[in-house]
């Protein structure tokens, strides 16, 4: 197995022919600490959770995504538009490749859903959702419609800060992901991306009333997250999964 790479703030290496190309918008990111064994099982099979300074995190990251586009065709303005929340943990495999590893991917379009779960094996979910901005607050959300658990929920409102100058250790390894680990046809693959360094605030938690954790078969946070940041966004290109992703196995 290789070492880890390191954490670095921009990407490693630029996508020139990508398969997706889509903006990320109006992002709130919430994490929580947990044990690493608490998520070990969760991971695709050849990956291990990722850990900073011993902990590995669970994070509740809700967004616009605006404009998804195949290969380098203009993005769709209606079906390639809408609000996500994802629930997210944090992998590393045998080539040292850090990634994510999503649990739950609520989104509004049906037909988005249909085609990521067909189509890449992604856990997306059909849900009736909502990103509004008043004053100085942005509120996300959502209630699950299908498949189950039907009526899972969020409702997160932040109030965005000041500009990070230089984001701490912790912030980089939530954000700074270049890729994501998933069992895809074939068995598991990494998927990479490719984003400007991300513009981050940090952030005040104003309400955070979930069960999309949990419904993603972890344990629900009892404390408030460690760690709440917003940013308004970045243009993203995704590569072709590379395969194998994953450790030797028996």
């Amino acid at each position: 197995m290789h070492e880890p790479a390191p954490v670095t703030p921009d990407a490693p290496g630029r996508i020139t022919f990508p398969l997706l190309t889509q903006q990320w918008l109006d992002l709130c990111f919430l994490h929580w600490a947990v044990a690493p064994r608490t998520v070990a099982g969760l991971l695709p099979r050849g990956t291990v959770p990722d850990t900073h300074e011993g902990s590995s995190y669970v994070g509740l990251v809700a967004f616009r995504m605006h404009r998804v586009g195949w290969f380098r065709l203009p993005g769709v303005p209606y079906l390639g538009s809408f609000p996500e929340t994802n629930v997210r943990l944090y992998s590393l495999d045998a080539h040292g490749r850090r990634g994510v590893v999503f649990r739950s991917m609520d989104a509004a379009r049906l037909i988005p859903v249909a085609m990521g779960r067909a189509g890449f094996r992604l856990p997306y979910l059909w849900s009736r959702m909502s990103v509004r901005t008043d004053g100085d607050t942005v509120t996300y959300r959502s209630r699950r419609r299908w498949p189950g658990p039907r009526g899972a929920y969020s409702r997160i409102t932040v109030r965005p800060g000041a500009p990070v100058e230089e984001p701490t250790g912790l912030e980089h390894f939530l954000t700074a992901r270049w890729g994501m680990h998933n069992a895809f046809f074939g068995g598991a693959a990494y998927l990479p991306n490719h984003h400007p360094r991300w513009p981050l605030h940090r952030a005040e938690l104003i309400t955070c009333e979930e069960n999309l954790i949990a419904a993603a078969g972890l344990p629900a946070p009892r404390d408030a997250p460690v760690s709440v940041l917003y940013s308004p966004g970045v243009p993203v290109r995704l590569g072709r999964p590379a395969h194998p992703a994953g450790l030797p196995t028996p």
